[in-house]
């Protein structure tokens, strides 16, 4: 209840995450961090949404157990996305802990990697399941 404000504990050259005022070469950091990854996942998102869309709108109603994987599929890599955009916000700036102590570390992102590496994985193998199922 009385906790501090989470981006109070994280600091950059001395300054709380919400007062920090950035040079241009860490905005172009931070902006091309954004590009690659966050903009990849959400375009990863919504080409599952739209072709889940198609399936739903142009095959049968056999097909739409394959229409409703991908478009279940698109939410998770959503909440991957998001989830993703939590830990880069980390990354760029040191924490202090209880104790005082100030640690830096620079660290990517492999939980959310590996979290959407599980996600695909699931998502192809219920594919072949569902497409196994149609051909029986």
């Amino acid at each position: 209840m009385f906790q501090p404000h989470p981006e109070d504990r994280l600091h950059l050259r001395l300054h709380r995450a919400r007062s920090v005022v950035l040079t241009a070469q860490e905005l172009v950091e931070i902006r091309a961090a954004q590009r690659t990854f966050e903009g990849a996942y959400m375009r990863t998102a919504l080409s599952q949404f739209s072709f889940a869309l198609i399936i739903l709108k142009i095959f049968t109603s056999e097909f739409y157990a394959i229409g409703a994987l991908f478009a279940v599929y698109g939410v998770t890599v959503m909440v991957c996305a998001v989830y993703r955009r939590y830990e880069g916000n980390r990354q760029f700036f040191s924490t202090t802990d209880s104790a005082g102590k100030t640690s830096s570390k620079f660290r990517t992102c492999n939980n959310s990697v590996l979290l959407l590496t599980v996600l695909s994985l699931g998502a192809y193998i219920g594919l072949l399941i569902l497409t196994w199922n149609l051909a029986t």
